[in-house]
């Protein structure tokens, strides 16, 4: 087992100033945030990133301090993933692993390819991928489902998929999942709200949107699932349930921007086409914080 990916992750924000330049030194406050309260891994320049709308320059700089403020602490997990795969494996090919422990390649999306497409796909990158691979399956976002044989499939015939980020929101696939991998594959949960019940189920931990705001209460819930202390957790889970809701009740990175603003660490500025939270959000949010 892989077991610098147990526990939770997280998928840090790309912080911005008011001119849409990317923020650093928020950025170098969230890593140290995480750090100091028991986060496990950090994942770079995913989703949540605004990855789509940076430019290739200032995911270089992002991905520098992010190393630079991490120093080693904690292991580092790469997004790199896209719809073309040749351009996908040329990425790979000219970029930089030096502090990288593995890759996060999110499921083609737009083109919705069928099951074996998404093998072919990942094959191509395990063929020159020199880092460890985490798939990722994000079906509301891709708009096709990676089916659990899919993922066992490529599970068993490469040993640098190591894991795999699910995010469909379907308890059923999980626990397909869990049940037919092999031994040391990692069945991570994408899915902030299922996340728990994944982990007591058998799953290796979360990559996590609300736990890069909240890492203390939302790592002790991941660690006590992981020890099968059930009800324990379930009362950090409880705890949690509102703002998990919230910061997906609009768009995603906008709810967890909207938390950062209102704890001081980042503003809620964001790119286009996504927005800002409402103000109706934000008060939903702020009241929640303050309980």
């Amino acid at each position: 087992m892989n077991s610098k990916f147990l526990g939770t992750g997280v998928a840090l924000v790309t912080p911005f100033n008011a001119d849409l330049s990317v923020n650093h030194q928020a950025l170098t406050n969230i890593v140290n945030h995480n750090i100091e309260n028991g986060t496990e891994y950090l994942v770079i320049c995913g989703t949540t990133a605004e990855s789509a709308t940076l430019t290739k320059q200032e995911k270089q700089d992002v991905i520098a301090t992010i190393s630079k403020a991490n120093n080693g602490r904690l292991p580092l997990v790469l997004g790199i993933g896209g719809n073309n795969t040749m351009q996908v494996v040329d990425e790979i090919k000219t970029t930089d692993f030096t502090g990288i422990s593995a890759i996060l390649s999110v499921a083609p999306y737009y083109n919705k390819p069928t099951q074996e497409g998404f093998y072919q796909h990942f094959k191509a990158i395990s063929e020159v991928s020199p880092v460890d691979i985490i798939l990722y399956n994000v079906p509301g976002r891709t708009a096709k489902n990676m089916e659990a044989a899919t993922t066992l499939r490529l599970a068993n015939d490469f040993s640098n998929i190591i894991g795999v980020k699910e995010a469909g929101n379907n308890m059923a696939q999980y626990l397909e999942l869990l049940k037919n991998k092999p031994d040391d594959f990692l069945i991570i949960s994408g899915d902030d709200d299922l996340a728990l019940g994944v982990v007591l189920a058998g799953g290796a931990g979360v990559i996590s949107v609300i736990g890069q705001a909240l890492p203390k209460d939302f790592s002790e819930m991941i660690r006590l699932g992981l020890q099968g202390n059930a009800k324990e957790a379930y009362k950090l889970h409880f705890k949690l349930m509102d703002i998990i809701g919230y910061i997906f009740e609009e768009n995603n990175p906008s709810g967890i921007k909207a938390v950062f603003e209102a704890l001081g660490l980042c503003a809620d500025t964001v790119r286009l086409p996504v927005v800002p939270a409402t103000s109706a959000l934000k008060q939903k949010i702020k009241a929640c914080l303050a309980k």
